[in-house]
C-alpha cells in the first residue's frame, strides 16, 4: 500500500447512476450497466477509470448504511464527449479539488485497511474530508486477478 499524498484532482465531466442499497449488490451491476451503454457511442468516448462515490461521511455511516441496505450508491466513468443520458444513467460534472489519495492493491473486500490508513493520517495531520470519498479502479480484477487489483482511494479535504 502506498503512503498517503496530498493531490489536485481535475473536474471530470462523467457519466454516473446513483442508488440506494448494499455496496457489493449495486457497484459491480451498475458499472456492468453503465460501459455498454457507453461503448454504444465509440471506444473512444470513454477517457477514464470506472469509480464509486461514497456519500456517508464515516465508517460508522458506510456499516451501518451497508448492512441495512441503505447506502447511497454512486458510480461514474469519466467521458471524453456526451452521450445519450437514460432515467437512470446522467452526464453531469464531477468536481475535483484538494484530496488525500492512497492506492490500495488487493481484493475490494478488504480495502478497509486502506481507508483506516487513510483517515488515521486525515487524523493526525489536521485535516477534514469536505465531500464525499471516492474509489477509482485502476484495473479490472477479472484481467489480473483480485490480489493485484489496485484502487486509488481519494478523500476530499
Amino acid at each position: 500500500m502506498d503512503e498517503v499524498m496530498i493531490v489536485q484532482v481535475p473536474n471530470q465531466k462523467v457519466i454516473g447512476m446513483r442508488k440506494k442499497g448494499r455496496y457489493q449488490n449495486l457497484i459491480p451491476g451498475m458499472l456492468q450497466q453503465l460501459f455498454p451503454h457507453i461503448m454504444q457511442f465509440g471506444m473512444d468516448v470513454c477517457c477514464g477509470p470506472p469509480m464509486f462515490i461514497c456519500h456517508e461521511t464515516c465508517v460508522d455511516e458506510v456499516m451501518e448504511a451497508d448492512r441495512n441496505g441503505t447506502a447511497d450508491v454512486e458510480v461514474a466513468i469519466p467521458i471524453s464527449k456526451d452521450v445519450e443520458e437514460t432515467n437512470e444513467m446522467k452526464i453531469y460534472e464531477l468536481p475535483g479539488g484538494k484530496m488525500a489519495k492512497i492506492t490500495y492493491k488487493g481484493p475490494y473486500e478488504k480495502c478497509e485497511i486502506a481507508y483506516n490508513t487513510l483517515f488515521e493520517w486525515l487524523k493526525q495531520n489536521g485535516k477534514t474530508i469536505t465531500g464525499p470519498t471516492r474509489e477509482v479502479y485502476l484495473n479490472d480484477p477479472k484481467e489480473v486477478g483480485s490480489e493485484e487489483t489496485l484502487t486509488d482511494i481519494y478523500a476530499p479535504i
